[in-house]
Formats: structure tokens, C-alpha cells, sequence
């Protein structure tokens, strides 16, 4: 399978399957296009590490919690391929789609503030990702816990602790995410 031919042509899900693994960049396919971008700085992967090991010390058997993975959100042409900072599913052994994933967790980074609040907070929603957490390490740190009812998300920002049972019991410090 050949690369899209011409910059203004889309990329099917096939083609960008095809690029391969590229661990020096970060990318993700939006409605056909390739959106390339540089790795995110240090303090959004500690913020990654120290949450996912959180989550990880009360991980249930049955769940598997990936950082940076794709998970394919519509595979019709022009596809969309998101590459969350966190992704949590019941144990999916080939490539993620949206229905394997039960919580997706995005670090705000500058670059990334407005797709990461507004444009994937659509995309995972129209997708039927049930749980969506954006952790904002900025200033004070803070996670906007997501859940999708009636297909639409619902959540207020919360500081200092936050302890939820869903998807399963988790206690975290915000405040050391940072």
C-alpha cells in the first residue's frame, strides 16, 4: 500500500497502518490527515508516569492500562486515529478501537490545549469512549473526569485528591502529578 500520492489527499486507515512504528514523533490521523508533533515535554510524561503508576497499583486483573497507544475512533474513510497519553481497556490482545476502551486520559500541553478540550473531547464521545480525563499540570494541577451520558460527557474540574469508583476504585493526589 502506497502513502497518500499528494500532500491535499486523505490517508485511509490502510495507509496509515502502513507508515509503520515511529517512535521520534507523535502522530495521529484526523479525518484523513496526518498530524505530526514533536514528543511532549518532560513535565506532561511525568505527569503520564505518576498517574499511570497510580492507576496501575489498583488495577484490576481484568484491565490493561497502555500509555501512547493508537486506538482507531472511526475506521471509514477518512479515518480517525487518536494516540491518547493514557489508555485503559479490558485486556485487547490486536489494535485498539474505540469500543476496547474504557478510560482515555489526555495531559494538557500548550499545543494541545484547545484539541485536547474541545476537538477529542467530541471525537472519544462520538466514539463511545465511556470515561475521558484531561489533567492539567499547570499552575495548580487539576483533572476534569469525564463521563458519557446520553452521548455527551459530563464532569467538573477537580484539585487536591480526587477518589472515584468508576471505572473501578482509585484514589490520586493531583497535587503530586506535577
Amino acid at each position: 500500500m502506497t502513502l497518500a500520492s499528494r500532500q491535499n489527499e486523505l490517508m485511509s486507515l490502510e495507509q496509515w497502518r502502513a507508515l509503520g512504528e515511529d517512535t521520534s514523533t507523535r502522530s495521529e490521523l484526523q479525518e484523513g490527515v496526518l498530524i505530526v508533533s514533536p514528543s511532549p515535554s518532560p513535565r506532561h510524561q511525568r505527569a503520564i508516569m505518576r498517574l499511570g503508576v497510580d492507576l496501575h497499583a489498583v488495577l484490576p486483573a481484568e484491565y490493561d492500562l497502555i500509555p501512547e497507544v493508537d486506538v482507531v475512533l472511526d475506521s471509514a474513510f477518512p479515518s480517525t486515529v487518536r494516540r491518547p497519553d493514557l489508555v485503559l481497556t479490558r485486556r485487547a490482545t490486536g489494535p485498539l478501537v474505540a469500543r476496547d476502551v474504557v478510560l482515555v486520559v489526555e495531559i494538557l500541553s500548550p499545543g494541545t490545549r484547545r484539541v485536547d478540550l474541545v476537538l477529542k473531547r467530541h471525537e472519544y464521545a462520538e466514539a463511545g469512549i465511556t470515561n475521558y480525563w484531561i489533567v492539567d499540570v499547570d499552575d495548580r494541577p487539576r483533572l476534569l473526569p469525564l463521563t458519557l451520558v446520553d452521548g455527551e460527557y459530563i464532569g467538573d474540574w477537580v484539585t487536591g485528591t480526587y477518589t472515584s469508583n468508576v471505572p473501578f476504585p482509585v484514589t490520586i493526589d493531583l497535587d503530586a502529578l506535577a
